[in-house]
């Protein structure tokens, strides 16, 4: 398990009353190593956040959620349902549980991510008739124009988009947020604190390259784009980046409103 930097969080007053800040713990689930937080990873060292990467695909056990204010779960090649391929699957999705419902402790899912929120919480999660690659449009729903996550963004959002799954039924209680034209929940909240996200805005320069290289990734993009799309794929998300870095930016700090701890 990877741990990065700790440090606290700039002082802030409740009403009248001063809270004295302590430093926000976040654990992060990883699929692979090549999809981890990105470009989210420079805004928590700016702000001192400590965080804890599990990289479930070689094998590293969840901890206790005990020491840790919120979960974030990011991308991976594989599917919610291949449970007898990657039988951590089992463990991470009981964790989701724990950290959702039992706790209701601020949650973040990005692509697999937002899969696992749904699935984990009694929605579905199928197969695509045809895989949504590029660099497209997200629409808000008008619960996603008025939900705080996304307040700065919209009415559309443009984003990296990768996946040959989707959430294809929403769990109790669930809200769609954004959709596309092919992929009706690209964004979801569970309660008041939970959310995913189909779409990428977290990349860097390196991700379409690196995220290339995975042959799950370059299969998918070839039967979407042809043989020849991935120097065009590059192109077109190096032209967007800064627009995707600031979505980011938005996304990162309203999710972190609504996560930091304080104490009187």
């Amino acid at each position: 398990m990877g741990s990065y930097a700790v440090g606290g969080w700039a002082g802030e007053r409740a009403g009248d009353a001063p809270v004295r800040p302590r430093p926000l713990r976040l654990l992060v689930f990883q699929h692979i190593d090549i999809e981890h937080p990105a470009i989210f990873r420079d805004f928590l060292a700016e702000d001192g956040v400590a965080w804890d990467a599990v990289e479930l695909d070689q094998g590293e056990p969840i901890p206790s959620l005990d020491s840790y204010d919120a979960l974030w779960v990011m991308g991976g090649p594989m599917d919610v349902w291949q449970e007898d391929e990657h039988p951590w699957l089992v463990p991470e999705k009981a964790a989701v549980r724990e950290a959702v419902v039992e706790r209701r402790m601020p949650f973040f899912g990005v692509c697999l991510g937002h899969q696992l929120l749904c699935e984990a919480l009694g929605g579905a999660v199928g197969p695509m008739a045809q895989g949504e690659i590029g660099v497209l449009d997200v629409e808000l729903t008008p619960a996603g124009t008025d939900d705080p996550l996304f307040a700065g963004l919209g009415p559309t959002i443009t984003s990296l988009q990768w996946h040959s799954a989707e959430v294809s039924a929403l769990p109790p209680g669930g809200v769609a947020l954004g959709r596309s034209p092919v992929c009706p929940v690209q964004a979801l909240r569970v309660g008041d604190r939970a959310w995913g996200i189909q779409f990428h805005c977290e990349v860097t320069a390196a991700t379409v390259p690196e995220w290339g290289e995975v042959p799950a990734y370059r299969q998918a993009l070839e039967d979407s784009l042809g043989a020849a799309a991935m120097a065009r794929f590059q192109a077109e998300a190096a032209a967007a980046l800064p627009g995707f870095n600031a979505s980011a930016r938005t996304l990162y700090d309203n999710f972190m409103a609504r996560a930091r701890p304080v104490t009187a």
